[in-house]
């Protein structure tokens, strides 16, 4: 087992500051609104393919699996942004070739009718372009946090920042899908796409005129070290191993994702934008939890609100069960939000402060592919137990119980990481 010791930098000017979290946040909120996973394009394909092709909850479990391989394997591109500097210019440079890249790929899809393989292929070369967009931003909010001691305020910052495009995304994306549906589907699918695409090259303005000392600030440390000793650098860190157990089994949720969806609308009868409006909320929610987050993380330690934002958790499931219609499930959705908000926001803080130095851009992404891989994988689990075993409720069941297991993982958590506030050094 091994460690990095953690150097607290000098303190962020006031201008730094704003520059920081403005110039990370603006950059988090465009990526995730053209996120080819995320709600603008994820709802109306999602239900293209089930109303219009009539593909069953677990087939469309299965294509949202194909599409997800990039994102399960996230951890690579992380990788590669850690070690590679295009042109020299590090992230910058990222920015700028891959926001142009996956633009690219989103405008040809504008142009093709919309079909099952081409939804298939399409969506999953842009993850792959998307997914190097994602590793440098991820990477440049990931360093600047842990050199200076403010991991709980750029997990707010983070947090609202997917949280933010999801509530528009999914209610905007609820909207759109019930136009894909129709006789326009083909021009709906080229607005939807032409707008990621115009997304996308704004990702790469952003990197073209960002400001210089935050890329200098995310430059690689250990970039000279030979590969393989970087792999077993990164493997030999125990403090990782913690973080993505938690994450694994907190995003392992079989009730949610596709059996939720056709839970509420074919037994709920909810409509395509009451769907996305139960998205938008349930995310929406989260929001003033994050929020709060970042006022309580330079007040309390991070052990604490890991312990008491993950008991909130495991009761996140329940408000479903007392509803029977999709306007209580909508109202649910706000109940739920605020359940898991805080442990969210924790386990960010927690996987910024986990990354060893010189690797925060592998470490976010195998975060976030531990996100894609649980998610797709409880999915399957979920529509398995929805279709051939007892329907919602035995799916819920199993999710309470798998969010249980978490709180006996945060035991193996290094204390070291979990004992400071924001502005603390974290003790080597």
């Amino acid at each position: 087992m091994t460690h990095d010791p953690v150097a607290l930098a000098p303190p962020l000017s006031g201008v730094r500051t704003r520059q920081a979290f403005l110039f990370g946040g603006g950059l988090l909120i465009l990526m995730n609104f053209a996120s080819p996973a995320g709600g603008v394009i994820d709802i109306p394909v999602t239900f293209f393919l089930k109303n219009r092709m009539h593909l069953n909850a677990n087939k469309l479990a299965v294509f949202k699996l194909w599409i997800g391989i990039p994102l399960i394997v996230g951890f690579v591109f992380g990788f590669i942004r850690d070690r590679w500097s295009p042109f020299g210019r590090g992230d910058r440079a990222h920015l700028i070739v891959f926001g142009v890249t996956t633009a690219l790929i989103f405008g040809s899809l504008s142009f093709i009718n919309p079909t099952y393989s081409v939804f298939l292929l399409g969506l999953f070369v842009a993850t792959m372009a998307f997914q190097m967009v994602g590793s440098a931003a991820y990477g440049i909010t990931n360093t600047i946090a842990q050199k200076h001691a403010v991991s709980g305020q750029m997990s707010s910052v983070i947090s609202i920042c997917r949280g933010l495009p999801e509530l528009l995304s999914f209610i905007g994306g609820g909207i759109l899908s019930q136009t894909l549906e129709g006789e326009g589907a083909a021009a709906a699918a080229r607005i939807l796409f032409l707008c990621a695409a115009g997304l996308m090259l704004a990702i790469a303005v952003m990197g073209l005129l960002g400001p210089k000392w935050v890329f200098e600030e995310a430059r690689r440390e250990g970039a000279q070290i030979h590969i393989l000793a970087d792999l077993k650098r990164i493997v030999r860190h125990w403090p990782i191993y913690p973080a993505m157990l938690i994450q694994l089994l907190w995003q392992f949720s079989p009730a949610t994702g596709t059996v939720l969806q056709y839970h509420i609308v074919d037994h709920l009868h909810a409509t395509d934008s009451q769907w996305g409006l139960w998205q938008g909320v349930f995310f929406g929610s989260f929001i003033p939890m994050y929020a709060a987050y970042g006022f309580l993380s330079g007040r309390f330690a991070l052990r604490p609100l890991l312990w008491f934002g993950f008991t909130l958790a495991v009761f996140q499931m329940c408000p479903l069960l007392l509803v029977d219609d999709a306007t209580g499930a909508i109202v649910a959705a706000a109940m739920m939000g605020i359940l898991g908000g805080l442990a969210q926001a924790s386990l960010v803080d927690l996987v910024i402060r986990s990354a060893p130095l010189g690797s925060q851009g592998t470490v976010m992404m195998l975060f976030y592919a531990s996100y894609y891989f649980s998610v797709r994988f409880g999915d399957l689990l979920g529509t398995w137990i929805y279709d051939k075993h007892g329907g919602f409720i035995p799916a819920v069941i199993v999710t309470v119980i798998v969010y249980v297991l978490i709180l006996p993982v945060i035991l193996l958590v290094p204390k070291r990481l979990t004992t400071t506030k924001d502005g603390e050094a974290i003790i080597a």
